[in-house]
């Protein structure tokens, strides 16, 4: 199986004949096709890869595109860090399923995390060695139960009657008695899901101790009924207390199966090979939002992302129709009054130097959009917020701007996110310090 790595718009050799460095044009064609069954390909596909006959170009998407035969792996681009040697890529894909174990809240662990993705030969390995690891450990303290109805045939009653049944199949079989009852059953939506994705899973694992893992769990999972990847039951799942401990590996489930991020489309006819895509802008923006959380949370402070909703305008006359709703990236309010006091817009775009544009590159759109953010939730504070990158300095980037002919202020701040993440966590309470946001203790 042919795998190769390129950053985000990066390009891939198309060849003539199989060999390193680039895919063969029917890979090629295999994965465009794959990017075009995903919900996230946009117009042909483009969105993720791009057909330029000689060369494929990758989108701003980060994450896994696989079809028979071949997979690619795409990463973020970050500037400190190389993707073209190994030791870059197992850097950078740390790095990048650190991301998505704050944003997506698998609970992987930084320790478990780089551990992983020094060891694995993928991102895709990383995702099924940890689920692997997870459901087997699970699985050994206990399946979760639930009471589910039977009816069968008894020689005593057990339940009730089934008088139906009674007076119909056994009007001449006093001996038989039809029942229905209530019992524990580990056959639950909640394992059937688990079965599938084993199953699913066991398919393109390539690691042989996973492998091993995924065939203990298969017959650790032999009693739960197999259900196809289409007829799942997702909105027959519970999560409670009884079995909240299972809720990352549900999250993760859900990753591999529903083929999406933070949407419930499923296209059966995507392909035999596993996607697992996230726009680098939507990931940025929550693996800011969860960080912000644990810094804001103890001060009174609460994180709001894609919320607000108000509309920019009103029609005037009886209808009173409103138009051009907003939903802010991050709206930061106090918890008492819910009053806003802070709005920030993630950015995964590239901030200029003051010496190469006064504007540092900043699009008059999103200055309007920001601008109108103010007005309509009358909030003082605006800040957009950058990957940090070397041209900007050693420092976190700094440039505030008042608006004119108020006191708000637009703030430009830029956030390293090669840093680890206690780094991240810091920068993150230095920029709401005002608010009296303090640096909690986080790992690495």
């Amino acid at each position: 199986m042919s795998h190769l790595a390129v950053s985000e718009w990066g390009r891939i050799a198309v060849l003539d004949r199989p060999g390193e460095g680039g895919f063969t044009r029917p890979q090629a064609n295999a994965l465009i096709a794959a990017a075009r069954a995903h919900f996230l390909g946009g117009d042909e596909g483009t969105t993720i890869l791009r057909d330029h006959f000689r060369h494929l170009t990758a989108g701003q998407m980060v994450g896994v595109i696989a079809a028979p035969g071949c997979s690619l792996e795409i990463f973020p681009k970050i500037d400190q860090l190389d993707t073209a040697s190994s030791e870059g890529r197992r850097t950078v894909r740390e790095r990048l399923v650190r991301m998505l174990d704050v944003a997506l809240d698998l609970d992987i662990g930084d320790g478990a995390a780089s551990a992983m993705a020094r060891q694995a030969e993928g991102l895709l390995d990383i995702l099924i060695r940890l689920f692997a690891e997870k459901l087997l450990t699970e699985a050994r303290r206990g399946l979760p139960r639930a009471y589910l109805q039977h009816e069968d045939d008894l020689p005593a009653l057990r339940g009730r009657l089934n008088v139906v049944r009674q007076f119909t199949a056994h009007a001449v079989r006093p001996d038989r008695l039809a029942c229905r009852f209530d019992a524990l059953s580990s056959d639950i939506p909640l394992l059937q899901i688990m079965k599938a994705c084993v199953l699913a899973l066991r398919r393109h694992a390539r690691v042989a101790e996973t492998v091993r893992k995924l065939d203990e769990l298969r017959f650790v999972l032999a009693d739960i009924a197999d259900v196809s990847i289409a007829a799942l039951p997702w909105q027959a799942v519970r999560l409670d207390r009884t079995n909240r401990r299972w809720e990352a590996l549900f999250g993760l489930a859900r990753l591999f199966l529903k083929r999406d991020w933070q949407a419930t489309h499923h296209d059966p006819s995507a392909g035999q090979g596993i996607t697992l895509l996230f726009p680098m802008n939507d990931l940025f923006e929550a693996y800011i939002a969860a960080l912000m959380r644990k810094i804001l949370r103890p001060v009174g402070l609460s994180v709001e992302t894609q919320g607000g909703r108000l509309f920019c305008l009103i029609e005037e006359g009886d209808q009173g129709r409103r138009r051009f709703q907003t939903r802010p990236d991050i709206i930061v309010r106090d918890r008492q009054s819910s009053a806003p006091v802070a709005i920030v817009d993630t950015k995964w775009k590239r901030l200029s130097p003051a010496i190469e544009d006064a504007k540092h590159g900043v699009s008059q759109t999103d200055v309007y959009q920001m601008m109108a953010y103010g007005q309509l939730y009358a909030c003082p504070d605006l800040i957009l917020l950058y990957p940090h990158h070397p041209g900007l300095g050693s420092g976190p980037f700094a440039t505030d701007y008042l608006i004119h002919g108020s006191t708000d202020r637009l703030h430009l701040r830029s956030i390293d996110i090669a840093q680890r993440e206690g780094g991240i966590v810091a920068a993150l309470a230095a920029m709401f310090q005002r608010w009296g946001a303090q640096d909690p203790v986080v790992s690495g």
